[in-house]
């Protein structure tokens, strides 16, 4: 069978184990006739992100006004908003709660001797100790502030997502309020604007496996594998929280509150969760995630407009449990204790700046930042995570894609929608 024959996310997968391979021979330095490999790569795997992120203000803006405008009456948008907040708020929980979980059982910053001979620290642990009790949290504020933005376009432009949807949900809210030949014009505009939207990541979605193997091939390049070895405590419990929460947690809820095999979910979701793993943004794979659930999954497209650019901006699980992690983690490498009510404003934190991070790669390090500052921690922590950072960046975005794609899924079938998931409606499209 041709390449081009293969489903879309069987030729991301072939790419994403030759970019391994290819990463690990080429590395940073060869070249062929004078020309760095690692350049090329670069050049290409940016190339691919850059034509994903160009769909991202007008799908996100012509999706959520499209779809708002199209779900009815306030008490309607009401119904489908509630259950959307409270999906995102419930799976992000259970993210955090599962990384706390975790970090306390294996404590993999607890090591013997001196911490700071260990990991070369200059913050003196004692006087950390101390000035731990009192701090909170009014730094994330901000997060709120950026809801409602002075400057629509500079928001755009800034990739300010949070301040973008707001605005759009007001609009498509508004849009039904005025005159029907006001209200016409301007749906026909949106809807079309949409249309031709998905026709373009349509054709961005042909090259996904040269993107891919780009990105892929050039972080490995980058980090190498020997990297994991210092911190593969640290790593592996990352890891294990994420695959619990993919892999039992998010299924458990596909299936008995959805009604739907997790398993064929899975499967129509393939290219979407290859894509967020190799570019590491959620904002980017949106385009994706919304073609995978409304061809492959039969999600309507009234439910896919609402849902996941909402849930690529406000729905981080495996943000969420990665910060959480992160900051004990970083607790017990300088021998700290951190009390339950410590932990407790831990688990808040991550649940609110997990809302305001970015869909960008490395976008946590920021809300990391403020938690640590919260809770009176030295920002210097953060360097012990850097080498891996980026492999799990890749790993916890590919979460945070799948549980926005599992909400759509439970809140449609929720909305009375039958043909998600079920029989014959699953035909996963090829994507060549």
């Amino acid at each position: 069978m041709a390449l081009s024959k293969l489903k879309l996310h069987w030729q991301i997968l072939i790419a994403l184990v030759l970019a391994v391979t290819a990463g690990l021979l080429v590395g940073r330095e060869a070249g062929f006739f004078g020309a760095s490999l690692y350049s090329a790569l670069d050049f290409l795997g940016q190339l691919f992100l850059n034509a994903l992120k160009m769909l991202i203000v007008p799908l996100i803006l012509s999706s959520m006004i499209v779809g708002v405008s199209g779900i009815g009456g306030a008490s309607d948008l009401k119904r489908l908003g509630a259950k959307t907040i409270g999906y995102y708020a419930t799976t992000t929980l259970l993210a955090v709660l599962v990384g706390l979980f975790l970090v306390n059982l294996i404590q993999p910053g607890v090591v013997d001797g001196d911490p700071k001979a260990v990991f070369g620290f200059s913050a003196d642990a004692t006087a950390l100790q101390e000035q731990l009790s009192g701090r909170d949290g009014g730094d994330v504020v901000d997060v709120f502030l950026r809801m409602i933005p002075p400057n629509v376009v500079s928001a755009a432009a800034n990739g300010e997502m949070l301040g973008l949807i707001f605005f759009g949900l007001l609009y498509g809210f508004f849009l039904t309020r005025v005159a029907p030949v006001y209200a016409e014009a301007q749906y026909n505009f949106w809807q079309g604007m949409f249309e031709i939207m998905m026709k373009i990541t349509d054709l961005v979605m042909r090259f996904a496996p040269i993107g891919v193997f780009a990105l892929v091939a050039r972080t490995v390049a980058d980090t190498g594998l020997a990297a994991l070895g210092p911190l593969a405590l640290f790593f592996l419990t990352v890891v294990l929280g994420l695959a619990i929460h993919t892999f039992l947690v998010l299924p458990l809820l596909l299936r008995f509150i959805g009604g739907v095999s997790p398993m064929r979910h899975f499967q129509a979701m393939g290219a979407a969760l290859l894509t967020a793993f190799s570019t590491a943004s959620s904002s980017a794979t949106v385009p994706v995630t919304m073609e995978c659930l409304e061809k492959n999954a039969g999600v309507s497209n009234k439910v896919t407009s609402f849902v996941i650019p909402l849930g690529a901006t406000i729905n981080m699980d495996g943000t969420a449990l990665y910060e959480c992690v992160v900051v004990l983690f970083i607790a017990q490498a300088y021998g700290i204790e951190l009390s339950f009510a410590s932990q407790f404003v831990i688990v808040i934190l991550a649940l609110m700046t997990s809302i305001g991070v970015a869909g960008i790669p490395a976008a946590s390090l920021v809300a990391i930042t403020i938690i640590l500052a919260a809770v009176g921690l030295p920002l210097e922590g953060i360097g012990l995570i850097l080498a891996v950072d980026r492999i799990l960046d890749m790993m916890r975005t590919a979460v945070n894609v799948f549980s926005d794609s599992c909400g759509a899924v439970i809140i449609a079938r929720r909305e009375g929608e039958t043909g998600v998931l079920q029989g014959e409606t699953f035909k996963p499209k090829s994507g060549g």
